[in-house]
């Protein structure tokens, strides 16, 4: 136990350059991979609003997993099957302008996303899976290949496991992004009728769900405001988005972001909360 939390806290450290307590791993980490090991399940869908530590999240349990649990994690991200910036500007000119900015359901190549279950699911090696660069907010020519047979699948993304919303909430105007941009709510019908019909069946491919909840949506802008930095440190030669572009681009996720909170609490059989400094604050199992 000691040498496993030991490399948790040196994993966190290199990930956050941040030391969080051997107690804290303890109690709020230790009991999720515990969960997932002692799981006769194979596949875990994790779900989470934007800038909560997803990836960062996940790759941390992974690479535990692997070490520790001598069990192989084929880690898939729903970013990574975003359409190409040249699929969302023809999807935005033939649907809705919105889908010309990526995050929705929509806008996502779903059937790519399947095909790269199902080779999991019947032992197909290699599995090619395609890369998305947000810096460039496109999709790029190489691919991720993995050639080892995998026992467990994660697939993690900011809608996973959102359920259909109910016409009252989708109709009501939360942000002048919708009030301003979506008057006749062509754009929440779309999406909402994807997650009705393609996501659901995604979703239902999967054993699990874990979800990582934030405590408050007001997070979300102030951790992609944080994001931003670290992106433009990557590339100093991409414009930075201003925080008044961050504030309208988080305004796409909002709604569905706000209905996971209020749907998945009972549905998810890991509800892990988030507060705005990243750490979990509890974690509620189903």
């Amino acid at each position: 136990m000691n040498a496993l939390i030991d490399y948790i806290q040196k994993e966190i450290h290199v990930t956050y350059n941040k030391k969080f307590s051997k107690k804290y791993i303890k109690d709020k980490l230790i009991p999720i991979i515990n969960y997932i090991c002692s799981s006769k399940s194979k596949k875990f869908l994790f779900g989470g609003s934007q800038g909560i530590g997803k990836s960062s999240f996940i790759n941390i349990i992974s690479r535990t997993i692997e070490k520790f649990y001598d069990k192989k994690i084929l880690l898939l991200s729903l970013d990574n099957y975003y359409l190409s910036k040249k699929q969302r500007l023809l999807l935005s000119k033939k649907i809705h302008k919105l889908l010309v900015t990526r995050g929705v359901p929509g806008t996502h190549n779903i059937n790519e996303l399947v095909k790269n279950i199902n080779q999991f699911n019947q032992e197909k090696y290699p599995i090619i899976t395609p890369l998305f660069d947000k810096l460039i907010d496109d999709r790029i020519k190489l691919n991720k290949t993995i050639k080892t047979k995998c026992d467990i699948l994660f697939l993690e993304g900011w809608c996973c496991g959102s359920s259909e919303i109910p016409k009252k909430f989708l109709y009501k105007n939360i942000n002048n992004l919708e009030k301003i941009n979506d008057p006749k709510n062509q754009w929440r019908n779309f999406y909402n009728k994807k997650l009705k019909i393609e996501y659901k069946k995604l979703f239902k491919l999967f054993d699990e769900l874990i979800f990582l909840k934030t405590s408050s949506f007001d997070n979300v802008y102030k951790w992609r405001l944080k994001q931003e930095k670290t992106n433009q440190s990557k590339n100093k030669k991409l414009k930075r988005m201003s925080a008044n572009e961050i504030k309208v681009f988080v305004q796409h996720y909002e709604k569905i972001t706000k209905w996971m909170i209020k749907d998945l609490n009972k549905k998810a059989q890991i509800v892990i909360q988030f507060e705005k400094n990243h750490k979990i604050s509890s974690i509620n199992f189903n």
